[in-house]
């Protein structure tokens, strides 16, 4: 199961060549986790509100093609792994092209970490949300139920 972003790229977005700086995917990212995360029920106000934050720790980026201003995107988010103190998430970045195709123009990951809001320590999800863990476990890609 994966998410849906659709983003349009903005003049605010781009540098003089009228392409997207690659700083905006990170940006992106956060749209597309957002909305994969609602999809189960939940925000992530819902998650800090149980005193829980999710610092990113990792993050890959990869560019193919550039996006262009004006360019409608759409961003799909998986969630390619998850234990009691991280979660992944994959994105790929497409361009709907004016005949209804999509050409991928990059693609990257994050990975987050589940720390307690008070102390900053590692906290264990699958304790404090047990439910929002058991829901996106049932939902990573590669998984013989989701394959």
């Amino acid at each position: 199961m994966h998410s849906r972003s659709y983003i349009t790229v903005r003049y605010a977005e781009t540098d003089r060549m009228c392409i997207a700086h690659h700083s905006n995917y990170p940006v992106w990212y956060e749209v597309g986790r957002t909305d994969f995360i609602k999809m189960f029920g939940i925000t992530y106000s819902d998650i800090e509100a149980s005193g829980i934050l999710m610092p990113l720790i990792n993050l890959t980026c990869h560019f193919g093609l550039p996006a262009l201003y004006e360019d409608n995107l759409i961003i799909r988010t998986w969630c390619i792994n998850m234990s009691a103190a991280r979660i992944e998430f994959t994105y790929s970045v497409k361009r709907k092209e004016p005949d209804g195709t999509e050409t991928e123009l990059g693609y990257g990951t994050t990975e987050h970490a589940f720390v307690d809001s008070k102390t900053f320590k590692p906290c264990n999800i699958k304790k404090r949300m047990p439910q929002f863990y058991e829901m996106i476990n049932k939902n990573i890609k590669g998984t013989s139920k989701n394959s």
